[in-house]
């Protein structure tokens, strides 16, 4: 399974939320520290605070922050958040796409269970897991 960007960019920045819980980051902050585009940066923040995962707030110490404990957030629960409307397949789309073999293909439903068993992986991890260091090494570390 491959993972859009979106969500890649949104595991990291989510990384960084979780590594210090109490602060605000700017989405230019974090589209600096990881060499994204601000602009899609926005998108995957708007998104996951529609999810329920992410809080804003203006202002002096503001920034996007985590909505809830790191701990409380499973991994499956972002992927699934990130990559709505991102079908594995194009039979998976809405209206199943153009397959001319649909309805007769063994393939959809062994697929189906591979997509399941990887989000139950995602499932068992929560963002605390992940959480970058507090501190990352700059390049005069290397």
């Amino acid at each position: 399974m491959r993972l859009t960007s979106f969500t890649d960019y949104g595991l990291r920045a989510l990384m960084r939320m979780a590594s210090a819980p109490e602060r605000g980051f700017s989405t230019a902050e974090l589209a600096e520290e990881f060499g994204i585009s601000r602009n899609h940066l926005i998108k995957i923040v708007q998104r996951l605070v529609r999810g329920g995962i992410v809080t804003t707030r203006k202002g002096s110490g503001g920034g996007a922050m985590l909505a809830r404990p790191a701990v409380e957030v499973r991994l499956g629960d972002i992927v699934r958040l990130l990559e709505e409307g991102q079908a594995l397949v194009e039979c998976f789309a809405r209206g199943g796409g153009d397959c001319p073999i649909d309805g007769r293909c063994g393939l959809k439903v062994r697929l189906r269970r591979a997509e399941s068993a990887f989000l139950a992986e995602l499932d068992r991890s929560t963002l605390a897991d992940i959480a970058l260091p507090r501190h990352l090494p700059g390049p005069e570390a290397a």
